[in-house]
């Protein structure tokens, strides 16, 4: 198995529908999919088990107790289940492309995480996604997308289904090479050398702060953005708070200043 793609997800099972018959209708299907489920109702266990036929691998559904915003600790749980020796993290709001699996299992490398980015939609559109859409890449269309609610912009130009485009873009954009838990992939053996990630750290920047360890680390990234393409469906953020932003931030600035690598709350505990 060449890939394990972590899925994280929170009592969002219509959107999680949508995610999953993206990864159903990939070019590539040699992967398992790993869902980290942050303490869902059994309504979401029930679309997982409902997908479970569609794929080539067994689909790990990796639950634990709801107790608030613990995506750092779901992702390390999900993280030790994962068979295969590359991981993709993504999001249960993240419909990717048909070629999205392809593009991050051909610019995989040694030595490097695979930095990408998403297009984000609003609510209208977001409702107006079908499988049906999914399916014959209309969702992906910029024309489709302007009719149906996304303003015109020049970030729709990450959606441009070129090869050289994507290159192009990828060198020029100004976007910082960060690690983004909605599409980043990396080796699994670097991720158990940082020990995952940082349980103290709740919403805001968690998942940047696991890349500035593997930095620390001695790993570089690659900008994927214009070439491995997911659609960001809209959804509300209860769980933000400025306190929260704070301790957060005080604790990637530190990781910083330290060169920090290894952080002692992480997937250690569950090995």
């Amino acid at each position: 198995m060449k890939l394990s793609i972590l899925i994280t997800t929170f009592n969002s099972e219509e959107w999680l529908k949508k995610v999953l018959v993206g990864y159903s209708l990939q070019t590539v299907q040699d992967f398992e999919l790993v869902i980290a489920d942050d303490g869902s109702s059994e309504k979401t266990k029930q679309v997982v088990d409902s997908f479970k036929d569609k794929f080539k691998h067994p689909v790990l559904h990796v639950w634990h107790e709801d107790d608030g915003f613990q995506k750092c600790k779901i992702l390390n749980k999900a993280i030790i289940q994962a068979n295969a020796p590359y991981l993709l993290f993504t999001d249960g709001d993240c419909i990717p492309r048909k070629d999205f699996v392809a593009q991050h299992l051909k610019h995989k490398e040694k030595g490097y995480f695979l930095s990408g980015g998403y297009f984000k939609l609003p609510m209208e559109t977001s409702i107006k996604i079908t499988p049906e859409t999914i399916d014959n890449e209309q969702c992906f269309n910029i024309s489709w997308l302007i009719k149906n609610g996304v303003g015109k912009s020049f970030k729709l130009s990450k959606l441009i289904k070129m090869p050289f485009i994507a290159t192009l873009m990828n060198w020029l954009t100004p976007t910082k090479k960060t690690f983004n838990g909605h599409n980043t992939s990396c080796f699994k053996s670097d991720l158990l050398a940082i020990n995952g990630f940082n349980e103290a750290m709740q919403y805001g920047g968690l998942d940047r702060e696991v890349g500035e360890r593997l930095f620390n680390y001695g790993v570089l990234a690659k900008q994927v953005r214009y070439a491995a393409v997911c659609l960001h469906l809209d959804h509300k953020r209860g769980y933000a708070s400025p306190e929260i932003w704070k301790k957060n931030n005080a604790i990637r600035g530190y990781n910083r200043k330290n060169n920090i690598t290894y952080i002692e709350n992480g997937i250690s505990q569950y090995l």
